[in-house]
């Protein structure tokens, strides 16, 4: 438990909360894109025509509209499903404590991406798991390293987010998706699939799941409405094979009943009375731009001996500093400059990191990504 380092979070949100701050630090979407008044329509149409019902308890797996909708768009993102394949949750941080609850005993490993997502690290260590990273370079984590780790640790599963990482923002090649769930399937690896990310894409060409190509019930796939329609909604999903499904369902039983019977309403009202392809462009238009501007002024501004990652969609970019750069001291002389970001080694499950840090750029206009970085990289000078 000492591993999640709660001090430098609190540090964080602390400073980020003051509207001074230039933060690159919080993994929020951009609220001004929330569609507030299509999510207030269909919240009046959910209370108008099922008040009794969004207000009332409900079953466990989620409500049949919104789990029909969801199998339907796991199988345009190129995964058979159906209905009784889908759990809904609160959010897929959910389906992390949920997989956590079923599969880990203390002293059980995970296998994760070097680096990988803090909240992942932070559900799965209240389990007592250890963690084995997985050699990832450029192209994501690399497959062929996963048999002798499987032979050597014995992992409960491996934990991955393909799509635009975080914290790295890189993406899986659909060559090592395959190959991963071909080894996983050889291999008998059962496989957590995070994608919160998938939809926002804006430069290059979609990839399908590792769930795709899993043709041996191998692979969980988790995904979320939290950064296509908003989080305050609470509304993520789980597809998993039967026999983990039915445990799966007993455990959400166990822990909440269900997920909001309302807002799984007004998501479905949303999703099925409005136009989601049109507010998914919005968001992807104005991610790109705030990206491009982002990385137009590391290039501009940054000394040498900084590199960072040129992700082609989502919310992160992952800077790697020199060998001998403190990103937690460097954390605090920017925090004076009133910019933020996260020190990069609150993403590795040991003790690395030190020279990493990650910036979101979703949740800054352009004005102000461009006055943070000047001030972050006049600090990086020296």
């Amino acid at each position: 438990m000492e591993q999640m380092r709660p001090s430098t979070i609190r540090e964080i949100l602390k400073v980020t909360a003051q509207p001074e701050v230039i933060s690159f630090a919080g993994g929020l979407p951009a609220p001004e894109l929330f569609p507030v008044a299509e999510v207030r329509a269909a919240a009046d149409e959910v209370l108008v025509q099922h008040g009794s019902r969004a207000l009332q308890y409900s079953q466990s797996e989620g409500y049949p509209g919104l789990r029909e909708w969801i199998a339907a768009e796991v199988g345009r993102r190129g995964i058979k499903a159906a209905m009784d394949d889908v759990l809904v949750t609160n959010g897929s941080q959910q389906v992390l404590d949920l997989a956590g609850k079923l599969f880990l005993n203390p002293g059980d490993v995970v296998l994760t991406e070097n680096p990988t997502y803090l909240a992942a690290i932070q559900a799965f260590q209240t389990f007592e798991a250890r963690f084995v990273p997985v050699p990832t370079d450029e192209h994501g984590l690399i497959p062929e390293a996963l048999p002798a780790l499987i032979k050597q640790h014995r992992p409960k599963f491996l934990y991955t987010i393909p799509n635009f990482q975080n914290p790295t923002g890189i993406t899986l090649t659909a060559a090592r998706r395959e190959a991963l769930a071909r080894i996983a399937a050889e291999h008998k690896l059962l496989v957590l699939e995070d994608d919160p990310y998938g939809k926002l894409r804006y430069h290059g060409a979609d990839i399908p799941p590792i769930k795709h190509w899993d043709t041996a019930g191998q692979v969980l796939y988790a995904s979320t409405f939290s950064k296509t329609i908003a989080p305050g909604l609470r509304t993520g999903w789980v597809v998993a094979p039967p026999e983990i499904f039915s445990r799966l369902l007993i455990l959400k039983q166990a822990s909440d009943l269900h997920t909001s019977s309302f807002d799984q309403l007004v998501a479905y009202t949303y999703l099925t009375k409005f136009d989601q392809t049109a507010h998914l462009e919005k968001i992807r238009r104005a991610y790109g731009e705030r990206y491009e501007v982002l990385d137009g002024a590391l290039r501009a501004a940054m000394p040498a001996g900084f590199s960072w990652t040129k992700p082609e969609g989502g919310m992160f970019l992952w800077i790697t500093g020199p060998a001998n750069l403190d990103a937690l001291e460097l954390l605090q002389r920017a925090i004076a400059k009133k910019v933020a970001f996260v020190p990069g080694r609150d993403f590795f499950p040991a003790d690395a990191g030190k020279n990493y840090l990650r910036l979101n750029y979703s949740n800054s206009t352009p004005e102000r990504i461009r006055e943070g970085v000047s001030r972050l990289a006049a600090l990086c000078r020296g």
